[in-house]
């Protein structure tokens, strides 16, 4: 049993978890192994847990601190491992092979290398059909698709100069590079949007 104090509490988290679910839900395997990358608190790979029993999830989050959290929001829940500690630019990620592999909010707070470890990364644990899901917010284009999100993207540099929001044609350009294909583009709440890529 975890100690349900230790759950921390991300607003952000709360707001898109249900329309998250609503697009994954339907693309997700019904059996088999999904992998989150860069999990955070864990409510997100909580809420899929349980409501999608037979699969198997596995967290993941670099920060340690926040690992008592993904356990305290994921107790209960026989579908969720314990949370690994991946950093997406090693290639050692001590995950074998996945079904589905899940980055929410991570592109963006992290630099351009992460998100080429994380598409090398999943690529070579994902089977043909295996489905990468990005979600936050993305440029289109080269332009940003809001006020928000362009004062969100000065923000975000001004914290690290490494960080950004990402122009989805970047990603999806070196995703195709690493064998996968853009299945869908959904345009979600807070101008933000979720790419389905899946591997060919």
């Amino acid at each position: 049993m975890s100690d349900a104090s230790a759950r921390q509490l991300s607003e952000a988290a709360e707001r898109n978890k249900g329309p998250i679910f609503d697009v994954l839900r339907g693309v997700l395997p019904a059996r088999g192994l999904v992998l989150e990358v860069a999990s955070g608190t864990g409510q997100h790979v909580a809420t899929l847990a349980a409501a999608l029993h037979g699969t198997m999830f596995q967290p993941s989050e670099m920060q340690f601190a926040m690992h008592a959290s993904i356990r305290a929001w994921s107790d209960g829940l026989l579908n969720v491992r314990p949370p690994l500690a991946i950093d997406v630019c090693d290639a050692r990620w001590g995950v074998a092979r996945a079904d589905a592999v899940l980055a929410i909010n991570m592109i963006h707070i992290a630099p351009w290398e992460a998100t080429l470890g994380l598409l090398a990364g999943a690529a070579a644990l994902l089977e043909p059909g295996g489905l990468l899901y990005l979600y936050g917010p993305f440029a289109e284009a080269g332009l940003h698709t809001s006020v928000s999100n362009a004062a969100f993207d000065r923000d975000l540099r001004a914290r690290d100069p490494a960080w950004g929001v990402r122009d989805l044609e970047a990603v999806a350009g070196e995703a195709r590079a690493r064998g996968f294909a853009v299945e869908a583009v959904v345009a979600m709440p807070a101008n933000n949007r979720s790419v389905l890529l899946r591997r060919g």
